[in-house]
Order: structure tokens, then C-alpha cells, then sequence
């Protein structure tokens, strides 16, 4: 199973928090204490938001290795500033995986795509995993998407991941920790997201839980 955990940030804003009750239903949600990750590619059947919002941006390239498979499941809404939203936190999943997989605690991803206390969180992250020589490979579901938009500058962000097929690996050998899928495999997350004067949706706050009902199966 992938990932070890992590408490990451504070409290979200009462409006957004009324948003992250749930991670079932026809939407989903999230709740509080785990860990950070991150993903990056689109399923097919739900086109990478990453891919379709094009913008004038100047964003730090990213590139995740070839058995790192994140997929995305639905994330995409059909309006320009949801899709906007979503399309930010897809590239920061991405960023943080990539800084994993290289052990590159200061990327230009993470330092562009959070902020405040998470960005601190994601950095002491992807520190401990180069500290233990470790990495991630494996293919990770990103599913069940909610949003809110609170006004033209923030938003809240809930979703489920599966990780029944993604775990840790030793950095020198290669060598995965492959183990049998439990509730655990399955994360809650809430986000909170602030646009910043670039219009980037860099990530302020990240909360997670594993083995929620709400996103195991």
C-alpha cells in the first residue's frame, strides 16, 4: 500500500468545511489526518483537466517516470472556472509525485503549486521519503471529485483515492512493497485552494483520512 502518513495543515474556512462532509453519494468529500500524494495522468472516459485547461501560464514543467500511472475519473465539471480548479490540483498531485519519484524536496512544482502550510507539509513529505531512500510506483485512482467555489479567489476541493495498486519501493533496488488491498488503501481528501495573482489554484490547506466508508468500496 502506498504512502505512509502525515498530519497536513489546519482547519479549512467554515464555508468550505461545510462543503467536506462527505466522499460518496453522487459527489464526494473528505475528512482530516493523513498524508499528502499526488498523481497526474487521465483516465480514459474523463479527460485530464490538466490537459484541457490551456492557459497562458508560465507553469514548471513536470514529468512523472514511466510506473508512476495516476489516473483521474471524472474530473472534469464543463465550467471554465471549476474545470480551472480542478485542473490545478491534478498538476500539484502531479508535482508532488514527480518530486517523490526524484527526491526533490525544493521542485519548482511544489513550491508553485502550494502554499503556506501545506506547501511546509508537502515539503516535509517528500523529505522523508528521500531521507528513508524511498520512492513510489504503481498506478493510483483519483475519483469522486466535489467543489465549491467560495468566491473568485478561493475554492474547496474534495475527492477519493484508491491505492490498492499503488506502494512504496526501495529507491536502490527498485523493489516495491507490495501488500494486499485493505480499507486503507482508500483516502479521503479535502483541499482548500487560493488563485493567486498568476490565477494559479495553489493549495493552502490539504486534509486526508484513510479506510473512510465514504470512498472504500
Amino acid at each position: 500500500m502506498k504512502r505512509r502518513t502525515l498530519p497536513v495543515a489546519a482547519a479549512f474556512a467554515a464555508s468550505a468545511a461545510l462543503l467536506l462532509t462527505a466522499c460518496g453519494g453522487e459527489d464526494d468529500t473528505s475528512k482530516d489526518s493523513d498524508k499528502i500524494a499526488g498523481a497526474g495522468q487521465s483516465a480514459e472516459g474523463s479527460a485530464s483537466p490538466s490537459a484541457a485547461a490551456s492557459d497562458s501560464v508560465e507553469r514548471p514543467e513536470v514529468t512523472l517516470p514511466k510506473d508512476i500511472d495516476n489516473v483521474f475519473e471524472n474530473w472534469k465539471t464543463g465550467d471554465a472556472t471549476k474545470d480551472a480548479v480542478l485542473a490545478d490540483v491534478t498538476r500539484r498531485v502531479n508535482a508532488t509525485d514527480a518530486a517523490i519519484s526524484a527526491g526533490d524536496p525544493d521542485s519548482d512544482g511544489i513550491k508553485f503549486y502550494y502554499k503556506g502550510e501545506a506547501l511546509i507539509g508537502a515539503v516535509e513529505w517528500v523529505q522523508g521519503y528521500a531521507k528513508d531512500g524511498r520512492s513510489i510506483t504503481g498506478t493510483t485512482r483519483y475519483f469522486k471529485p466535489e467543489l465549491k467555489v467560495v468566491d473568485k479567489d478561493t475554492a474547496a476541493v474534495a475527492y477519493c483515492s484508491d491505492e490498492s495498486k499503488a506502494y512504496d519501493k526501495d529507491r536502490k533496488t527498485g523493489k516495491a512493497d507490495k501488500t494486499a488491498a485493505t480499507k486503507n488503501s482508500y483516502v479521503t481528501y479535502s483541499a482548500r485552494l487560493q488563485k493567486n495573482d498568476q490565477g494559479v489554484w495553489q493549495t493552502t490547506s490539504l486534509l486526508s483520512e484513510r479506510g473512510n466508508a465514504k470512498c472504500t468500496p
